[in-house]
């Protein structure tokens, strides 16, 4: 059995996230982070919790909540003392805002920076460890095609995306020797709260733009998610793009 932490875990992505690994029993430790939203964790923590224990091949099933802010080293050491080794790290947490880079404040660009990829350093940093030791390990990194292709109006975003690629790559080619799969999944837009400033006119304009015809559900993403994480050991360093062939 495996042992995962989702960040992010509270809604969204990461809640699909977590109930897709409960569903694929093939966890007996899942952690769940987010950083303010004790309530929405809790439920979350409860689906898992009914998932895991309805399964009649997990022995001695654990799901851990944790609150925090995992731009902070700090938080993150703690966390690792709470939880444990860890076998999947899904590196989901992210925050966007939306304006003209000339508008954005220093405390609103750091903010973006320290949340979307310095978050990736503290968690990596801290849990690779215990893969290496065990040579056994998979990392995804939730990232975003406005990483790839860039996005107006979401100058910071945009740019943390890019470099959580990159970030993928490198650390795939230091990592491959010790068995330890790195990838990152590059979503197109996804039906989030992230997502609900848009308005109806907005939408109906993005779904005529996705040849696909319609948003990324949070499930679905969820889904490709699992996928990668069953694929062999020899696929590592992928920019996986799902975006219904939009950009």
């Amino acid at each position: 059995m495996n042992s995962i932490l989702i960040t992010g875990a509270s809604r969204g992505i990461g809640r699909s996230i977590a109930l897709a690994a409960a569903r694929t029993g093939n966890y007996n430790k899942i952690v769940l982070n987010c950083h303010k939203n004790a309530v929405l964790l809790s439920q979350v923590h409860d689906e898992v919790n009914a998932l895991l224990n309805s399964s009649d091949h997990i022995d001695d099933p654990v799901c851990i909540t944790s609150v925090g802010d995992i731009s902070d080293i700090s938080y993150v050491q703690s966390l690792r003392k709470q939880a444990g080794r860890i076998d999947v790290l899904i590196n989901n947490s992210a925050i966007s805002l939306t304006g003209l880079l000339i508008d954005m404040s220093p405390e609103q660009w750091n903010l973006i920076v320290n949340t979307n990829i310095t978050s990736l350093y503290n968690t990596c940093h801290t849990f690779i460890p215990d893969m290496i030791s065990t040579k056994k390990g998979r990392i995804i990194n939730i990232s975003s095609v406005w990483g790839l292709v860039g996005a107006s109006c979401e100058v910071a975003y945009s740019a943390t995306k890019g470099a959580v690629n990159s970030f993928t790559k490198a650390l795939a080619k230091e990592l491959a020797p010790s068995n330890i799969q790195v990838n990152a999944l590059a979503l197109g837009i996804v039906d989030t709260e992230m997502n609900s400033h848009l308005s109806s006119e907005d939408i109906a304009d993005i779904k005529e733009e996705i040849p696909s015809g319609y948003i990324l559900s949070p499930d679905e993403a969820a889904s490709a998610v699992i996928k990668l994480l069953e694929m062999p050991d020899y696929f590592t360093g992928e920019i996986v793009k799902l975006d219904g062939a939009w950009q």
